[in-house]
Formats: C-alpha cells, sequence, structure tokens
C-alpha cells in the first residue's frame, strides 16, 4: 500500500538557477535552495521514490492535465524567461502508472482529468525548477499536475488533491507530493521592476502582510480558517495559478480537518514582486 510520506508548499524562482552563476545575483537564493535540499532529504529518509508536483506554470484552459510520461528528458528554455533559464538540461524517470491512476480516480469523481504519455510534452519550469536541486539530494520519479487553472474552480482542484491521494494509497508508491507556486504573486510592472530593485522586493505591502498572517496561520495549524480566505486570498494578492496547487495540497490532505503544524524551512523573501517560501506540511 503507497501512501503521501511528505508534502510542501514549494518556491521555483527562476533566481534559483541565477543564484549558483556568476552575476550579481550569485549566492543570494541559496536559503531557497537549501529549503528544496532539506525538504528532498527528508523524503529520502521516508522512503520517497516519486514526486508528484502541481505546476502554476503549467496552464490548462479545458479539463485538468497529468504529465505521466515514463521519462523525461531534453534541454529547457523558459519561454517566459529566457534570459533567465535557458539551455537548461534535464532527465528523470516517470511513474506513467500513479499519473494514470490519479486522472482515472479524478474522473471518476466527475472532474475530468486526462494523462498523457508525449515525448513531445515538455515539463514546465514548475516542475523543473524544483527536480534541478531536489535530485541532488534524492533520486526520484515524477508525475507532473497542471495547476495553473484558468476555467477551474478550486473545488475541482480539491477533488484532484483527494484523487492523488486515492491513486497513491491504492499504489505502491510512496510519494512527496509538492504544490509548486508562489504565495501572493503580484509581479512588479515592466516599467516599475528596475526602479524598485524589482529581483529582491515585494510589489505591494498589503500583499506582503498577508503572506506573513497566512505563513502564521499554517505554522498554527489554522487551515480551516485559511480555506475560508482561500479564493479571495488567490484573488486579491494574485496568487500564482489562481493558487490551485494549493487547492491540490489540502485536498490531499483532507482540505479543512487538516490541523497539522506547517514548519518554514525557508525564510519568506520577495522575488521580482511577489512572495516566496518553502513550506512542509506534514502528513497525518
Amino acid at each position: 500500500m503507497g501512501e503521501i510520506v511528505l508534502a510542501a508548499k514549494c518556491t521555483h524562482v527562476p533566481t534559483m538557477l541565477m543564484s549558483e552563476q556568476e552575476g550579481p545575483i550569485k549566492g543570494a537564493r541559496q536559503p531557497a535552495i537549501d529549503g528544496h535540499y532539506d525538504i528532498a532529504r527528508r523524503a529520502k529518509a521516508l522512503g520517497a521514490d516519486t514526486i508528484v508536483i502541481c505546476d502554476t506554470h503549467w496552464v490548462i484552459n479545458a479539463g485538468f492535465h497529468i504529465n505521466a510520461n515514463a521519462r523525461f528528458e531534453g534541454v529547457f528554455t523558459s519561454n517566459e524567461f529566457p534570459q533567465f533559464i535557458s539551455d537548461m538540461p534535464y532527465a528523470y524517470e516517470g511513474n506513467p502508472d500513479l499519473g494514470d491512476a490519479i486522472a482515472k480516480a479524478a474522473t471518476d469523481k466527475g472532474v475530468y482529468t486526462l494523462a498523457h504519455h508525449l515525448d513531445s510534452l515538455e515539463l514546465e519550469y514548475g516542475s523543473l525548477v524544483p527536480m534541478r536541486f531536489m535530485s541532488r539530494q534524492h533520486d526520484m520519479k515524477v508525475v507532473s499536475i497542471a495547476a495553473w487553472c484558468t476555467v477551474h474552480d478550486h473545488d475541482e482542484s480539491r477533488a484532484i488533491g483527494e484523487a492523488i491521494r486515492e491513486a497513491v494509497e491504492a499504489s505502491n508508491s510512496k510519494v512527496l507530493l509538492v504544490a509548486s507556486g508562489s504565495l501572493s504573486h503580484k509581479i512588479w510592472s515592466n516599467k516599475d521592476y528596475a526602479p524598485n530593485n524589482g529581483t529582491f522586493t515585494i510589489s505591494s505591502e498589503f500583499n506582503r502582510q498577508m503572506d506573513l498572517h497566512v505563513l502564521e496561520m499554517w505554522k498554527n495549524g489554522d487551515h480551516a480558517t485559511f480555506l475560508k480566505m482561500l479564493p479571495e486570498y488567490a484573488e486579491h494578492c494574485c496568487g500564482e495559478g489562481s493558487m490551485h496547487d494549493t487547492a491540490m495540497l489540502y485536498g490531499a490532505l483532507g482540505w479543512d480537518s487538516y490541523d497539522a503544524k506547517c514548519e518554514v524551512v525557508t525564510e519568506y523573501f520577495p522575488s521580482s514582486g511577489t512572495g516566496q517560501t518553502n513550506v512542509i506540511f506534514p502528513v497525518q
């Protein structure tokens, strides 16, 4: 019988890659990288063999979609930020049986979901950035779930999360579940970016205060209250992908019955106007 052994909300900012390169950002994102290392080491200690990533950089417009290929290999350049992520090689094994099982479980719940086995369907950087760092500590198979959901509601994503847990528990896999996305996500406007040192600042003090409040709620285990405010938080603070990754995470963990106290493993930091962190959600 399989299980989700660890869950986390993780940053995937491109400056993590730039932090390892010569230049003005070198070393700046080491705490975020160290957070990924920490999460992967804990997953390894708990016997995880697969990482399921809810990726807010995979945009979808109809149904839900899962990249369940048997292998992912290629060279990635971001079409959003080619100056930040370019020619990044990657090679990871997939877990197609688990990806297929999640899609079936979700569809059985009334949420139309397709699993895909296509070499030409690349992973997005919401999956590739965490894997770049986590794979240094632990080699895991990858299943990527689209979580930039444009015409979906949070109840549907909650059902995807429930399907993840059901499929995992019916499998032989031990899984690290990652919601890959920011907290607030109001990127600086193009004209305001440079004057405000945008790489290292938040674009809205209101968003920063809300992000910090949410982190306190998570650390205190007050998830039921957070879920009541999730739709408005996602809307007014521009949650990345409308925070469908977070709804999936909570769906897998028990939604408003979940009351574990979270652990912040990377202190909150701003990046390009957005609010970022790495947080472990203990599995009950």
